[in-house]
């Protein structure tokens, strides 16, 4: 079985600056001092070496690095062209190859080449008129690979080395604390760092780069040893430098297209766009050279959930074709990693179990998988023992359940857990990975943010500087205890009334049992939210007043849809509890009959057809919120009421849509025919407009005549009250 796990997450995981500076002092002796140079070093003797061919089982191609001049050689068939390559086990600089022919059997013409990969070759140096003997050639370039190109023998014989030697250098620094490898047999893997075991405690990263000092001491005191990003680039390195710093490892990502599950844009044809891949793959290479050998450097992920993500560019074969294109990519990518880097670990991350059977037949040269998963994460246990994977895995994100998981409210949207429950997420998603024993190998939980926002109070550890019960469980999860701490504020039974809607402008009531462990004084902060009504994610403090025992009055905004209300208490002490239920901003009540409720409406326009139509003019004045009229996508447009009989009319109230009237007019008629004007405005913006007026007359009528937005008009109800 297979599970989508995709979310949206906050925005801003890259960037930074450095804040640390050398002193004067330093800075001139180590501009003062020279360039250090190091050794040349024979790189080759030893080392793995494969042939294109071999002339008889004599003549293997190990025989020309085994340091033996004169007893033992490889020899080739009798054809151009011929290879011997070497893996030298880790990326070098390459200064000169020494080549010891055996008699007539000798290259004539040869290249030495280099590659990181094994596949992809550059030409160091090119050889011609070769005539035997001992061949010293000087070659610069840097490779983990290096091989002899035969394309011309000066006879009928093949070629025949008796010595293949390559001299270069290193930088001659092992990993700091050794190097990070997955060990173990199926079912019994463990990963080690330095051959000692290391089980992946972590959080994944939020906060600036320039901010790393300020809050990785804290991210140490919660036993966290490892932080997960999703970029790498030469802004990283403070943040490896502070992670270093505090021990803590990093778990370093790299971003393909299309990144972030379904939603997230950006998409690449991975079977026909070699320039992106090509570009990757160097981009890629480049970093991962800059900070192979940085102590704080644990591993490299390639990609964020883009086997899933791809659905959002091609579907039907074409996205099979486009997954396995991409999986293919990401072994290109590992396959690249380890040629220059073979000390630390390759993974790559989806959201959904149904990546793995794609990673298991594209990507073997992956050494672990990852995934992200929140509230169906002990899920992912059972699709890895029914899918019989072969390869250990690592949570790279996980926690509570998030939007896309939990049910909607009376409101109809999702229905957020409460702090307490959020704690109960953490420390259910440590316990499904742990209890994987020996296939799961640790996890980087989401999120160490501190957004302030509807995303970063969803997920947030640490949202505005702030520790909330989840934090204390993941401190408890990787410590095994929380003693000593004090305990953040907890809010339970929070309730918005009345029936969870308010009149727009108006005020609606706030409660809820709010305790603290400590006995500590706390202060409240009321906030609202427009994620769902107008797509703005901030929170921004409301207008209210404290009503006593957990009580508060708020007023709601103006803006009709639904709302999140917030309550935040705080102990003074560093902590908060926040709690969020939504609202529904509804149009307030008009006193009075309304006299347009089921009367004949007609309009100059309507849509037959698009999204939820066809939307009639009738349905302006059905009484009911949910449904709607809407015009042709032009001005002027107009809508009318028949009322059957002259009617004193005291007030009218319009309820828009979205797609509201900048510029209208207000008509009244006798008889259908002949209008007459009794409210203009030209600064219309939309939501609700109640409008006091003082007429008799049979017909109403809206003369719409500028459109506040590119669409048509659009009017949920048109009431006429007397």
């Amino acid at each position: 079985m297979s599970r989508a796990l995709s979310h949206r997450r906050p925005a801003g995981r890259r960037a930074g600056v450095p804040l640390l500076a050398l002193g004067l002092w330093a800075a001139s002796a180590l501009l003062a001092a020279p360039p250090a140079q190091a050794a040349e070093t024979l790189l080759s003797q030893g080392k793995p070496a494969t042939a294109s061919s071999q002339e008889g089982a004599g003549y293997a191609a190990s025989a020309a690095v085994d340091g033996n001049l004169t007893g033992t050689r490889w020899a080739s068939q009798w054809s151009d062209p011929q290879w011997l390559r070497v893996d030298l086990g880790q990326r070098a600089d390459l200064s000169r190859a020494v080549l010891t022919w055996e008699g007539g059997a000798y290259g004539k013409s040869y290249q030495i080449q280099a590659s990181d990969d094994g596949t992809e070759w550059r030409t160091l140096k090119t050889v011609t008129g070769g005539d035997g003997g001992t061949d010293e050639v000087a070659v610069t370039g840097s490779g983990r690979y290096v091989r002899m190109l035969g394309t011309e023998r000066p006879g009928g014989y093949g070629y025949s080395l008796w010595e293949f030697q390559m001299y270069g250098t290193t930088d001659g620094t092992p990993p700091a604390g050794g190097a990070v490898e997955v060990t173990g047999a199926q079912g019994d893997w463990q990963l080690t760092v330095g051959g000692k075991p290391y089980t992946v405690k972590g959080l994944t990263w939020g906060p600036a780069i320039a901010d790393a000092p300020k809050y990785m001491p804290d991210v140490k005191s919660m036993g966290v040893n490892t932080i997960r990003t999703w970029g790498t680039d030469g802004g990283t390195k403070p943040l490896l430098d502070s992670a270093a710093a505090h021990g803590i490892r990093v778990v370093n990502g790299f971003w393909l297209q299309p990144g972030g599950g379904p939603g997230s844009g950006g998409c690449v044809n991975y079977v026909t766009d070699t320039t992106y891949k090509n570009n990757m793959l160097s981009e890629f290479a480049k970093w991962v050279e800059a900070y192979k050998n940085h102590p704080a450097t644990l591993m490299w992920n390639v990609g964020n959930e883009s086997v899933l993500g791809l659905q959002n560019c091609y579907s039907g074969s074409e996205l099979e074709t486009q997954r396995n294109a991409y999986t293919s990519f990401v072994n290109d990518v590992a396959k690249k990693i380890h040629g220059i880097d073979p000390d630390h670990p390759v993974t790559s991350t989806d959201a959904w179990t149904g990546a793995w059977p794609y990673y298991k037949r594209n990507a073997p040269d992956l050494d672990l998988y990852s995934m992200n998963s929140y509230g169906d994460i002990c899920g992912v246990q059972e699709d890895w023992e029914e899918g019989g994977y072969t390869k250990p895995y690592i949570i790279t994100e996980g926690g509570p359940a998030g939007e896309w998981e939990v049910p909607d409210d009376a409101n109809g949207v999702p229905d957020e857990p409460t702090d307490v429950r959020k704690a109960e997420g953490y420390t259910k998603a440590w316990d499904c990975v742990t209890g994987h024993r020996g296939v799961a190998l640790g996890a980087t939980l989401f999120h160490y943010g501190v957004e302030h926002d509807f995303g970063g109070v969803w997920f947030n550890l640490v949202p505005d500087g702030l520790k909330r019960l989840s934090y204390y469980a993941v401190k408890r999860a990787y410590t095994g205890s929380t003693a000593g701490d004090n305990s953040p504020p907890v809010i339970t039974n929070m309730a918005v009334g009345p029936a969870a809607s308010a009149p727009a402008g108006g005020e609606f009531t706030v409660r809820a049992d709010i305790r603290d462990p400590d006995g500590d004084a706390l202060t409240y902060k009321i906030f609202l939210s427009g994620n769902y009504a107008n797509g703005d994610k901030r929170l921004v403090e409301a207008e209210w007043r404290a009503t006593g025992n957990g009580t508060f009055a708020v007023k709601a905004p103006e803006k009709l849809g639904v709302w999140k209300v917030y309550i935040q208490a705080e102990d003074g002490r560093g902590n908060a509890g926040i709690e969020t239920k939504s609202v529904k901003v509804v149009a307030p009540p008009v006193p009075g009959t309304n006299a347009a409720l089921n009367r004949p409406t007609t309009a100059s326009s309507f849509q037959p057809s698009h999204g939820d139509c066809p939307c009639e003019p009738a349905k302006a004045t059905d009484g009911k919120n949910d449904t709607r009229w809407a015009s042709d996508w032009s001005d002027p447009q107009w809508i009318q009421v028949d009322l059957g009989a002259p009617t004193a009319v005291r007030r009218l109230q319009l309820v828009w849509d979205p797609a509201y009237a900048k510029s209208y007019e207000v008509q009244v008629s006798d008889d259908g025919t002949t209008w007459r004007t009794v409210h203009t405005t030209t600064t219309g913006d939309g939501d609700v407009d109640t409008i006091d007026v003082s007429a008799t007359a049979r017909h109403v009528r809206l003369r719409l005549t500028a459109r506040g937005t590119g669409w048509g008009y659009s009017l949920h109800e048109f009431g006429i009250y007397k």
